[in-house]
């Protein structure tokens, strides 16, 4: 990755960050339903990649950043290890309390990573699954470090944007580029990788963390159209696009994936994680 990709990025993760705390804690409101019912799920592949790695077991204590409405949640728990998870947004903390019923040894609490009162030295890991980039990097990862005992693990999950094949994009690109041609873009292969790239620089350049551990998996699944417009509802992109805008979109795009693909859409995507342990 260029200075300057790896520069955008940092960019990018702090346009996240700097909002005022409530706006994070409130901008998947709206969409917190959708989310939990449309995002995927990370591969069982690579949670298994994650505990081979950490050697997370029964007697682990685990805390995890966002957990949102427990999208990774659930796979860690059923470890049995013990799980404090932070999510400052009232609506994921009632789906993630509904997720995660059945475990016992989950504690969800409605709370901002930056607001959690630091119990130091005390997780064998701080998890955060799609969730690190909403908290100030100043915070993320002193705070991690100091929470974790001495070379416990931080976990960092990644699922990336769900992308049709590009000759499906191109055709609706079109679409965008008549009702929201800011949204009109594809994010390649080679694109993706270089963004995961920088992510894991980042681990590194905090210089709080050594032997950083990466791996992906790539993961295809179908989507009817009504499951592909709820997708795109949960991306912050669409989030700010005004009503109109996105009733125009949302219409053209219904109208060109029922007219020239079936009514639903081929996805594919990339599920990454950065692994690596305190000083």
């Amino acid at each position: 990755m260029s200075q300057m990709d790896y520069s955008d990025l940092k960019q990018t993760i702090n346009s996240y960050s700097k909002r005022n705390l409530e706006q994070r804690k409130n901008w998947y409101s709206r969409a917190a339903g959708a989310y939990n019912t449309a995002r995927p799920h990370y591969p069982q592949e690579l949670i298994r990649q994650v505990v081979e790695i950490t050697q997370l077991s029964s007697s682990s204590k685990i805390l995890e950043v966002g957990c949102g409405p427990a999208t990774a949640t659930v796979d860690f728990a059923q470890l049995g290890a013990s799980m404090v998870c932070l999510e400052p947004n009232p609506d994921f903390y009632q789906l993630a309390q509904q997720n995660c019923n059945k475990y016992s040894n989950v504690e969800i609490q409605n709370i901002a990573f930056e607001e959690w009162m630091l119990e130091a030295d005390r997780f064998d890991a701080v998890l955060a699954a799609t969730s690190f980039h909403w908290v100030p990097p100043n915070v993320a990862y002193p705070k991690s470090a100091q929470a974790l005992q001495a070379n416990g693990y931080l976990i960092l999950l990644w699922n990336k944007e769900l992308q049709p094949r590009y000759e499906v994009y191109q055709c609706l690109s079109e679409v965008y580029q008549l009702n929201a041609p800011s949204l009109d873009r594809y994010e390649d292969r080679e694109t993706q990788e270089k963004i995961l790239q920088g992510l894991g620089q980042i681990v590194k350049d905090s210089g709080l963390f050594k032997d950083l551990v990466s791996g992906h998996v790539e993961s295809e699944v179908t989507y009817t159209v009504d499951e592909y417009l709820t997708l795109l509802n949960t991306y912050s992109p669409y989030l700010k696009l005004c009503p109109e805008s996105k009733e125009a979109l949302f219409e053209g795009l219904r109208d060109e994936i029922e007219r020239n693909f079936g009514g639903s859409l081929r996805l594919s995507y990339i599920s990454a994680f950065h692994v690596a342990q305190r000083y």
